[in-house]
């Protein structure tokens, strides 16, 4: 009797750690299945200065179309500052910044974000200036002592300083006040403001108001925006991520292959004219594939950000490019 008791329990105990690891089996085998398994994607949408890849994305639901075949769901929030998308991107919340200025991916990285670059959206330093309304100021040298108003650690505010430094000229010789386009181009206009630092759509609509151009990026930086995306999620959906890639090109082929009718949806979208459109689509330089001058871009950048202390420490730049192409 006690003999069979003592094989009865031992068959029991042997059930039911058999039970429990079967148990574990099968939760581990479900968290491995909905760790690959994607129901939603999160791209950043931004239009301006004049993102027509993103426009065209869009309008023609290309995203859409390539992800619904695999039921996963596309949504764009429009986050249009860099520091709030990598704040996203470190949330978990963003996985793919389409349209990041480099600084703010720079600056994320340094500051612990897992972020990494994927391809390029743009190079367009004729679409970044610096505007001023009063026809006596007339070159960066007349705004010595003056108030210029501008976004802080942006391609644009790397402009003004860029420029200064061309001049043999310090950022203190001018009063700089951080602040948004929009609301700087209301300054200037109003007179609040000396010169404003302005980009893409709203240059032309500045220069209808009455404003002109002192300088544009050109010979001063490429002023570079880029594709990033979440590391851990590349990690985890590289396929995804190399789809995400064909899509963009899908789209900057469409591009060339239907000017008129991106110009239309361009226009539709940033209501600006179809003529302003197409002046302007000709600054840009739309080319995905990350070159060797766009790495000494890159680095240009963060060299701008450790002189004027927004960085405290260096982060390896090409340790942050991840190329998906191959």
């Amino acid at each position: 009797m006690k003999v069979l008791r003592k094989l009865s329990l031992l068959l029991t105990a042997a059930m039911i750690t058999t039970a429990l690891a079967g148990c574990g089996g099968a939760q581990k085998s479900s968290n491995s299945d909905s760790q690959e398994k994607v129901s939603n994607i999160n791209i950043s949408y931004v239009k301006s200065p004049l993102n027509v890849p993103s426009i065209i994305e869009k309008r023609k639901n290309l995203f859409q179309d390539e992800f619904s075949k695999d039921n996963i769901k596309v949504t764009f929030p429009e986050i249009t500052e860099g520091s709030k998308m990598t704040e996203a991107v470190a949330s978990g919340s963003l996985d793919f910044c389409n349209a990041i200025g480099a600084t703010s991916v720079i600056l994320g990285a340094a500051n612990g974000v897992d972020i990494k670059i994927i391809g390029m959206y743009s190079r367009a330093p004729k679409a970044f200036t610096i505007m001023a309304k009063d026809p006596n100021i007339k070159s960066i040298e007349d705004l010595k002592g003056k108030k210029v108003v501008g976004p802080k650690g942006t391609i644009l505010h790397q402009l003004l300083l860029g420029a200064l430094k061309n001049k043999n000229m310090k950022a203190e010789d001018v009063q700089f006040i951080n602040m948004g386009i929009p609301q700087g181009v209301s300054a200037l206009m109003s007179g609040s403001a000396d010169a404003a630092l302005v980009a893409g759509a709203s240059v032309p609509q500045a220069v209808a108001k009455g404003a002109h151009i002192i300088t544009t990026g050109e010979g001063i930086l490429d002023a570079t925006i880029v594709i990033a995306a979440r590391k851990d999620f590349l990690d985890k959906h590289m396929d995804i991520a190399k789809r995400y890639m064909n899509v963009h090109n899908k789209s900057i082929q469409l591009m060339k292959d239907n000017p008129e009718e991106t110009y239309k949806l361009t226009s539709e979208e940033t209501q600006i004219s179809v003529d302003q459109v197409k002046e302007m689509y000709n600054w840009y330089d739309f080319s995905p594939k990350i070159t060797d001058k766009d790495i000494k871009e890159l680095e240009k950048t963060q060299d701008f950000l450790m002189e004027n202390g927004m960085l405290k420490k260096k982060v390896d730049i090409k340790s942050l490019i991840q190329d998906i192409s191959k």
